[in-house]
């Protein structure tokens, strides 16, 4: 992102073509229109349904020249110091004609001085013009111009209210102001005008509703899924280092305090035993820390993007960023960036581009990767210093397994003091959490079949009658449990 400034730099250079990729033509129409002020030259702007007219000075609309190649050869033939908005010229960049045109244009810029500026969501240049173009990006608002759009429309919403103030407090206002950062001005006033015109108040009930709308915008692939309020995953079974580990970090990734010796928390690997609650632990992070989550499937975005996944996973964490502070959830990574090179190299491509932005995002994103198979992970990806820690989520010990039991008959509005907790916990060695979940819900069904209330006799035959993936899978998950002992740190 560029600010004004460089604008102002590329018009004083002998750059003819400014390129603008934005969907703020307004904003962008009235920054140029400043530039000509200071330049002391004319403004003009044509679109396909208007023509051509000046804009930087008060004329009415002249119709003329409407056509693309009209507009080029008057331009071509003014030979005017003047610079030329060309708004949404991108379908017609595909003419050779328009193309030859732009580029004399573009040849007698020395003798002229004057530039092309074409604005458009999105222009692909062709390679024709390309040593004849500079890019400018448009800078997203800053913190001071964020609140300063959110009184404004603060102050416009009391004008149509007889004079009423609009409620809001210092909190609010300034968590409001972070909600909205990475987005545009059109957008950012489009979130607060809903909010304060739905109410004549910014509230905290406000903010998720703000950040669910930010996240639409931004996450138009569909990758990422969102969870705004996260606080009730704080209170987790087991996972007592995990817990420990994110607590005394919490208010360093949060900026509450300044150390320069502490630095930003940048995440953490967790591997385990599938069913063992790695996905439960990634949503621990966003509750302890009480921050938006983000998940990332990479097997989703892998098959849904085959042949163009990085450029989408590049999107993706670039979402992340602007939705900061937030845990990205990084699901089944080896999915994604699995060691081998029988996919065309995509594989090893978008490895490249996760590594590149761990060690330059400077954005407060904390990743949370989950893996359940460490053998396909790259070494480079596991190496020390990729992440904080690496934790390993094994199958649940017997005071785990008992709250498990707790948590999961009380989802289903039965009192664990009715059963025997001890005999299930016992008879439930070696089963993980989802393992013993699914001992409940079958147990549920048996006495519903034999028409009784369900009991822990119900329960423990199902226990009985199922052999667990400790058992199943026995060979590999000591294998993972070989290796995880020398370098991982037990969740629990």
């Amino acid at each position: 992102m560029h600010n004004i400034h460089d604008l102002e730099l590329i018009l004083k250079s002998h750059i003819p073509i400014v390129v603008i990729e934005s969907h703020e033509e307004h904003r962008v129409l009235n920054i140029l229109t400043q530039q000509t002020l200071k330049l002391a030259k004319p403004l003009f702007k044509w679109t396909i349904t208007e023509g051509l007219g000046r804009i930087d000075i008060d004329l009415p609309p002249q119709r003329h020249n409407s056509q693309p190649d009209d507009v080029l050869r008057h331009i071509k033939a003014a030979q005017k110091d003047a610079i030329y908005v060309l708004a949404d010229f991108h379908p017609y960049l595909d003419d050779p004609v328009h193309v030859r045109l732009l580029k004399d244009i573009a040849l007698s810029h020395q003798e002229t001085g004057s530039h092309i500026v074409l604005i458009s969501h999105k222009l692909e240049i062709p390679d024709e013009l390309q040593k004849f173009t500079a890019h400018f990006s448009l800078a997203m608002p800053n913190n001071d111009e964020l609140e300063k759009l959110i009184r404004n429309t603060a102050d416009e919403w009391a004008r149509k209210n007889r004079g009423k103030k609009v409620h809001t407090d210092r909190k609010t206002l300034d968590a409001m102001v972070n909600n909205l950062a990475g987005l545009t001005f059109r957008d950012a006033h489009r979130l607060v005008r809903n909010a304060i015109y739905d109410d004549g108040a910014l509230t905290q009930s406000d903010l998720p509703n703000v950040m669910q709308a930010k996240y639409d915008l931004l996450n138009s692939d569909g990758v990422l899924a969102f969870e705004y309020e996260t606080a009730n995953f704080s209170d987790v079974g087991g996972l007592n280092k995990l817990t420990e580990w994110l607590t005394q970090r919490r208010s360093v990734f949060h900026g509450e305090i300044e150390n320069k010796g502490l630095d930003m928390p940048k995440g953490t690997l967790l591997l385990g035993v599938q069913g063992c609650g790695k996905s439960l632990a990634a949503r621990a992070v966003a509750g302890i820390w009480n921050v938006p989550l983000l998940r990332l499937d990479f097997g989703a975005l892998y098959n849904k993007f085959h042949g163009e996944s990085e450029r989408n996973l590049r999107e993706s964490l670039k979402t992340a960023e602007v939705m900061a502070p937030c845990v990205l959830w990084m699901d089944e990574l080896e999915k994604g960036i699995a060691v081998g090179d029988n996919d065309g190299g995509t594989s090893r491509r978008m490895l490249g581009t996760l590594l590149t932005w761990m060690s330059e995002k400077k954005a407060a994103v904390f990743i949370v990767a989950t893996a359940n198979d460490i053998e396909r992970l790259p070494p480079e990806l596991v190496r020390k210093g990729r992440f904080d820690e690496i934790f390993f989520v094994d199958l649940p010990k017997s005071d785990v397994r008992g709250s498990i039991f707790n948590i999961h008959l009380e989802k289903r509005e039965l009192k664990p003091e009715e059963f025997d907790l001890g005999v299930l916990t016992k008879a439930s060695d070696g089963f993980s959490g989802a393992e013993i979940e699914q001992a409940v819900v079958a147990g549920l069904y048996s006495a519903h079949a034999l028409n009784e209330n369900i009991e822990t006799k119900h329960i423990l035959h199902e226990l009985k009658s199922t052999r667990p993936l400790s058992i199943v899978m026995a060979e590999q998950i000591n294998k993972l449990r070989d290796w995880a002992s020398e370098r991982t740190v037990p969740a629990d």
